[in-house]
């Protein structure tokens, strides 16, 4: 059980996990002509486009706001969007997180469990500025930001053990099943229009809301938008029931990766 906790709380490696993070931040746009400005450019030019078609090509309105503006519209579709594209960077990135690092594999004393908390901290860079952009637009817009703001990191908190955790767990999967990367991209783009992306929950007939917070998305972005753009306090019983489930994904995770890094060297 010590080395599990030493899995999930790795303080002793965070000043490694610092540095492995900010190398894998700086390394996606090294020798661009704009560095760091396509951290802000790609995620703007992807809500203008999904706002586009969803808005003014399908002319779609967001369920119970009337005539909402198109800028609210915007930042609705956004808060999703962040939320899931984190999410789905974390994940796609995890199969090839041993693989990517075979000189590491071979030495024996380095914490190879550290590699998805890396993957992680530097998913939480996009995150952020997708964070500062809805901040931005939020004041922009006229309704303004609301205090419940303040509670968005603790709603954005069971991600972290979720990402981990499943970042442990297809860590160790890919090593040895090279094809899992292949079926994720599908998952992905399946749970991208399953999630409550481009409408809200309340959309959905009565009957089958409860099921969609088996989505371990929906719920976080269901009170991503509640606290950002409507004023509103997260459900706090339903937030502490996901907290759980996340860290024992996270727990569940180390187990398995702990027992399958034995033999990475030999597949590696």
């Amino acid at each position: 059980m010590q080395t599990l906790l030493s899995y999930l709380f790795p303080w002793r490696y965070a000043g490694l996990i610092r540095q492995f993070a900010r190398r894998e931040f700086d390394s996606r746009y090294r020798q661009s002509l704009l560095g760091v400005v396509w951290a802000f450019l790609t995620p703007l030019l992807m809500l203008g486009v999904y706002t586009l078609v969803f808005r003014f090509v399908f002319k779609l309105r967001w369920g119970g706001l009337g005539d909402e503006s198109d800028l609210a519209f915007a930042l609705r579709m956004y808060a999703g969007l962040s939320v899931f594209n984190f999410f789905a960077e974390c994940v796609n990135r995890s199969p090839r997180l041993v693989l990517d690092q075979p000189h590491l594999v071979k030495k024996v004393i380095f914490p190879l469990e550290i590699l998805s908390w890396v993957n992680v901290v530097s998913g939480l860079a996009n995150l952020a500025v997708s964070l500062l952009l809805l901040l931005i637009f939020g004041a922009w817009d006229q309704s303004g930001l609301h205090l419940t703001m303040l509670a968005l990191p603790l709603v954005w908190l069971p991600l972290i053990p979720l990402c981990v955790g499943l970042g442990w767990l297809l860590a160790a999967i890919g090593t040895y099943v090279r094809d899992v990367s292949q079926v994720l991209g599908m998952l992905m783009s399946l749970l991208m229009f399953l999630s409550p992306i481009f409408f809200p929950v309340e959309a959905l007939p009565v009957s089958v809301r409860p099921w969609t917070f088996l989505n371990p998305l929906a719920l976080t972005i269901t009170q991503t938008r509640q606290v950002l753009l409507d004023g509103q306090w997260p459900n706090w019983s339903a937030w502490a029931l996901q907290l759980l489930g996340c860290c024992f994904v996270a727990l569940l995770g180390a187990a398995f990766f702990r027992a399958a890094r034995k033999g990475f060297a030999d597949v590696v």
